[in-house]
């Protein structure tokens, strides 16, 4: 897979991950981990659907798909005069994404007393274009609080989408679109339950 930064593509799968500067946390409370979540819905639902997520206590995963571009939403001015609102030009997915950082970091930095940049720049992303990786990366993602200890089961971390996948309930941090990648919920349990192995996901290994 190609790991030289690129700009987001429309209608493309990216595996985009980060973590703190040194390594510093990201989220030092469970209000981080809610504030970082609802501000990418704010952010990122206009240009992507996400399939998978992670957030762990320095670094986070994503898998998302890029929506196509007449999927993409306007972004709405408004007029100074007749206070309406117009539509001017699409939102840029690279952007957006740009911004849910910088907006997170402005507040986690008010919440926790400090200055300065708080993810390492500029966020790194790779393109998925092959679907037995596509699976296996979802897997890995979901398998991070285990591989580091955070947990024994996935299904025990509540900062994954894992749960969200599995449950009953719609959720609207996930598509429902993952679970048709392993054809039906019970298969893609199923996967999940498969053993880790470590030689095979070395690919994965970007923490």
């Amino acid at each position: 897979m190609n790991t030289t930064l690129q700009p987001l593509e429309y209608d493309s799968y990216f595996h985009i991950y980060n973590r703190g500067i040194n390594s510093c946390d990201l989220f030092s409370n469970q209000q981080n981990y809610e504030l970082f979540l609802r501000k990418y819905f704010e952010y990122i639902e206009p240009v992507a659907e996400t399939f998978a997520w992670c957030l762990m206590k320095n670094h986070f995963h994503l898998l998302v798909k890029i929506l196509p571009e007449n999927e993409i939403q306007f972004i709405k001015t408004k007029e100074n005069e007749s206070r309406s609102f117009i539509e001017k030009k699409k939102y840029n997915p690279t952007k957006q994404f740009s911004h849910l950082f910088n907006s997170y970091t402005k507040n986690y930095n008010v919440q926790n007393n400090r200055t300065g940049g708080l993810f390492e720049t500029p966020f790194r992303r790779i393109k998925i274009d092959n679907d037995n990786y596509l699976k296996n990366l979802i897997y890995y993602i979901h398998h991070n609080p285990v591989k580091h200890g955070f947990t024994e089961q996935m299904y025990d971390y509540p900062w994954s989408s894992y749960l969200s996948i599995i449950s009953v309930k719609p959720t609207k941090y996930i598509s429902e679109k993952v679970t048709g990648l392993f054809n039906s919920k019970s298969e893609f349990i199923k996967f999940h339950k498969n053993k880790f192995d470590d030689e095979k996901f070395k690919l994965f290994d970007l923490d």
